[in-house]
């Protein structure tokens, strides 16, 4: 494709508000400019909230994509258009989630377990798409990837089916099979006030499962704590944050987990304070 119809894509995406980024070949996102470089500019991935990106160069991957014209048109991005092998989006910022399925196996995994929705096909495999936005999560299933908040995907189409609202199957999938859980060396009071209410969608061992699901995940982490945390308060709040079940020693529970891997409240607060940003809550 040339640099105008890659960049005509990208415009038509955004007319959508569908947040658009150029890739290169190999389908991965233009590095950082020299003012960013390792994220010395204190760029948005180091930041606790998902969201676009101030430099004016297509910097930061998954947080260049944005809707406004006057960036896409810009000379800075004039540059990357003409370098650019495809064009990507943030799934989450246009409040859907992408199933990546990578192969034969994984489709029929899918038929097999996930609702029918809109569906786009792929170099190997397909996209199922979902409305709603949920943590990404790699490799949640051999050759199943989950693209949402902080993720992209290449724009393929618009696919066929009609598009499903995003279930908890898939919601689900950002917390499978996790590490087995360390029990934190101590408990605090509980830092957010809670609601104590009952969970009006499920049983209340739905809910106690997830949070033992959400500690698990935190526990588990490797690295990348600051991420992992965020990532888990958004996936507990996107499920229970409506419905008034969650109470302060579930809440508790989970920053104890975080605070087991070095968090400090501060930070626990922070991240679930920009989780319920995220979901409007």
């Amino acid at each position: 494709m040339t640099a105008a119809s890659l960049m005509n894509t990208a415009l038509m995406l955004a007319s959508r508000g569908v947040p658009p980024l150029p890739l290169r070949a190999g389908k991965v996102p233009f590095g950082n400019c020299h003012t960013c470089a390792k994220n010395a500019c204190g760029g948005r991935p180091n930041m606790k909230t998902p969201g676009p990106c101030t430099c004016p160069h297509p910097c930061h991957a998954w947080a260049a994509a944005t809707t406004n014209p006057n960036v896409l048109n810009s000379p800075q991005w004039a540059t990357a258009w003409r370098q650019a092998a495809a064009v990507a989006y943030h799934p989450g910022g246009a409040g859907l989630t992408v199933v990546d399925l990578d192969n034969a196996a994984a489709i029929a995994w899918a038929r097999e377990t996930l609702p029918a929705t809109r569906t786009v096909l792929t170099t190997r495999g397909e996209h199922w798409i979902y409305e709603g936005v949920m943590p990404s999560a790699n490799a949640v299933q051999p050759g199943v990837d989950v693209k949402s908040l902080m993720a992209y995907a290449r724009w393929l189409g618009r696919g066929g089916g009609t598009m499903t609202t995003l279930p908890d199957s898939v919601r689900a999938l950002a917390l499978t099979d996790p590490p087995a859980a360390r029990r934190a060396p101590r408990v605090l009071p509980a830092p957010l006030g809670g609601q104590n209410g009952v969970c009006r969608h499920r049983s209340p061992v739905f809910l106690d499962r997830g949070i033992a699901m959400a500690e698990q995940q935190i526990t588990g982490a490797r690295g990348a704590i600051h991420a992992t945390v965020y990532r888990t308060f958004l996936a507990v709040l996107s499920t229970h944050g409506r419905c008034g079940c969650l109470t302060d020693t579930h809440v508790a529970r989970l920053f104890t987990a975080a605070q087991a891997k070095g968090e400090t409240v501060r930070h626990c607060t922070d991240a679930w304070t920009n989780a319920l940003t995220t979901l409007g809550l």
